[in-house]
């Protein structure tokens, strides 16, 4: 029973020393980046199609595709973008936020050979860690000491994966986690479960990370996982959802783009799936997923959603026009929002403006 309770706690642990440093990590990204991608985001989205490359490149830059869209929310509420410009940015960042799990499927590496043992965790951590240390108090400019700052959270991000995924390793023997990832296998409860979990913690990229934790004592199975995933893209839309509380019609319209991107991708890829699962029953949907499995499936999916969604990018912003109609009088243009305090650098540069 001890061993039981000890586990949990060093399960916990790992956990939130994993969320501690995607946030350390993902704060300092956004620092280092300025103002630059926020001066870029706003003013190069003339199309759909460039939209969805600087979304794209934006997240997979600061990783977080919540950090995006209230990005997003904002600027449409400032008048800075219009709501076609922000749709492609929207889908760009769904695809930038896969970067995430490709990094941390590095936990997953196995072999001798010195390149995997040098790329491990349990060498790379603490490798990334000296040098983050070094430029965070050892150096006086401030980029550099926001460089240190990333590799710190890069270090606390690996480390807190590493310790989740050893500690995982007695679910091994234990019937009700067995029993519980068969449930998972009920599509709509693998979607709930990963919308519920994305939206308590409000990153995709962690509650991936989770899942590629729960991945380690190999009970979760591809035809579990790939539910989940769905779950956790429809969850992520919290973020955005919240933010547009209180703003103009426009932006509470980008929030519902947004929305409707994930659960109009989710229901057709899920139909999809079950249709593939009950007539094809594919052996690969009862094997064992790991951690770069789950990279592959959740880059898949959301690079499936865009290539679906993508060409009807104007149907998405008259589905956003009917759920909020245009009010009699036309919002007034807020350039001084709050939501851009988040990106200090935007909000300065809208000061000036």
């Amino acid at each position: 029973m001890s061993t039981y309770i000890f586990n949990i706690i060093t399960l916990l642990g790992g956990l939130a020393l994993f969320l501690f440093g995607m946030d350390v990590m993902g704060k300092a990204l956004e620092r280092q980046a300025g103002g630059k991608l926020q001066t870029v985001l706003a003013k190069m989205s003339s199309n759909v199609f460039k939209g969805f490359l600087l979304g794209l490149g934006v997240t997979a830059v600061i990783q977080s595709s919540s950090a995006t869209t209230v990005m997003v929310v904002g600027f449409v509420n400032s008048g800075i973008m219009t709501l076609k410009q922000a749709v492609g940015v929207i889908m760009g960042s769904n695809i930038g936020t896969t970067v995430t799990a490709w990094i941390l499927s590095l936990t997953g590496l196995e072999g001798d050979s010195f390149v995997i043992q040098l790329f491990k965790p349990s060498t790379l951590a603490p490798l990334i860690a000296i040098v983050g240390i070094a430029l965070f108090m050892f150096t006086k400019s401030e980029k550099k000491k926001g460089i240190g700052t990333i590799c710190l959270g890069f270090m606390a991000l690996m480390t807190g994966m590493d310790i989740m995924g050893d500690s995982m390793g007695f679910l091994k023997t234990e019937p009700w986690f067995a029993q519980l990832m068969i449930s998972f296998s009920n599509p709509i409860i693998g979607i709930l479960f990963g919308a519920v979990l994305t939206a308590i913690i409000q990153s995709s990229s962690a509650s991936v990370g989770i899942l590629q934790a729960l991945s380690a004592p190999d009970q979760v199975s591809f035809g579990a996982a790939i539910p989940i995933i769905m779950g956790q893209n429809i969850g992520t839309c919290i973020t955005a959802i919240l933010s547009s509380f209180g703003t103009n019609r426009n932006a509470k319209r980008t929030a519902l783009v947004h929305l409707s991107f994930n659960v109009i991708g989710t229901i057709v890829w899920l139909s999809v799936f079950s249709i593939v699962d009950a007539f094809f029953a594919p052996a690969i949907f009862n094997q064992a997923t790991t951690h770069s499995g789950i990279a592959v499936a959740h880059s898949a999916f959301n690079i499936a959603c865009t290539v679906l969604l993508l060409p009807m990018s104007g149907l998405l912003e008259k589905l956003a026009y009917k759920m909020v109609p245009e009010a009699r009088q036309p919002d007034a243009i807020a350039e001084l929002d709050e939501r851009l305090l988040a990106m200090p650098a935007a909000a300065l540069e809208q000061c000036r403006n």
